[in-house]
């Protein structure tokens, strides 16, 4: 275990905002868990990659920087095999060696920021595929019992870019490893908008787990900024889901917004579009703006404070509000000690 007292955070926050904290405390063996100071979420952080968090304010306490390592294949059947990750380990790379190492599912999430601890957080998706389809246990620190728990994908209560963890629970536990049943049989997912597409063009037929894995890298590596070359999180906001009955009424007002069906009925709506129809793709207030190649990205051209990135947020929730009546809820955790 690693401290540092009065650290800086820039180059630990993917947006590469200023930001410090009163005691940077780095895991990186499961032991560490039971020598950290007492964990207080109204002054306290956990922090994996930083590609999911916006410093508003500094942290005043203690920052649990989780970098617990490893991989492994803890048992097989005939249908799956059960893979343990260590909570520190980078997302993107993992999904790769998995399909180095012939095992399949994790595909439509390649270059996902993050680390394997953030996953379940807030149930990561992308290209039709979430988190939840391969999820099967977390191993966490119970910061309220001092105990260690497992808990089955179930308990985890995953959402859509919700679970136990985000909203339920928040602060309540350490996430140190996670587990992921994995089909041996690959079972394409292509259904989302442009992934087939993207295979067709690369005249694939009949693609592998991998290829899918590279259509998704190369769709997301055309869409959404590289946070190496400019600041960002990724999606800023989700996309809003509503009952049928506010569905209609916003389709009927503006009859070219992209929505899709999901559980109970429910209709999930662009938020892109909602943000490109109010004028604000590639907004800037000063080095703070949206991204102008994906509405939904927020970004940092190079000297934005997180205050100015929060402002910019907050402007574009009160244009859409005001002209769909539909409220954005932010995707990554924004960090405000102010409150």
């Amino acid at each position: 275990m690693k401290v540092r007292e009065r650290p800086s955070l820039k180059a630990l926050n993917s947006f590469g905002v200023p930001a410090r904290a009163g005691l940077l405390v780095t895991l990186e063996r499961e032991e560490d868990v039971l020598e950290l100071p007492f964990f207080d979420p109204r002054r306290d952080l956990v922090l994996g990659d930083g590609t999911n968090v916006l410093f508003v304010t500094d942290v005043p306490g203690t920052v649990i920087h989780n970098r617990l390592m490893g991989r492994s294949v803890v048992a097989e059947d005939g249908d799956s095999i059960l893979l343990e990750v260590g909570a520190g380990e980078n997302w993107h790379r993992l999904v790769r060696w998995t399909l180095r190492q012939g095992m399949t599912g994790l595909e439509n999430l390649s270059l996902i920021p993050g680390c394997a601890g953030a996953a379940p957080l807030q149930n990561i998706g992308a290209y039709g595929v979430d988190l939840s389809s391969v999820l099967d246990r977390v191993t966490a620190w119970d910061w309220e019992t001092a105990a260690w728990v497992s808990l089955g994908a179930r308990e985890c209560l995953l959402g859509y870019r919700d679970s136990l963890f985000r909203s339920v629970a928040p602060g309540r536990y350490l996430i140190t490893s996670i587990r992921l049943r994995l089909p041996r049989t690959f079972r394409p997912r292509l259904d989302f908008a442009g992934l087939r597409e993207e295979l067709a063009a690369a005249d694939i037929v009949r693609p592998s787990a991998l290829d899918v894995s590279d259509a998704v890298i190369r769709l997301r590596r055309r869409k959404l900024p590289d946070p190496a070359a400019i600041g960002n999180a990724g999606s800023f906001f989700k996309n809003p889901v509503v009952n049928a009955d506010r569905a209609d009424q916003v389709l009927a007002d503006h009859p070219g917004l992209p929505s899709w069906p999901v559980a109970d009925g429910a209709v999930k709506l662009s938020a892109a579009w909602m943000i490109e129809r109010c004028g604000l793709k590639g907004h800037r207030l000063g080095d703070a703006g949206v991204s102008d190649r994906h509405a939904l990205v927020l970004v940092n051209h190079g000297g934005a404070s997180g205050q100015q990135i929060w402002q910019v947020a907050s402007a574009v929730q009160a244009a859409v509000a005001e002209a769909f009546g539909i409220p954005l809820e932010p995707e990554p955790r924004v960090v405000d000690f102010s409150r």
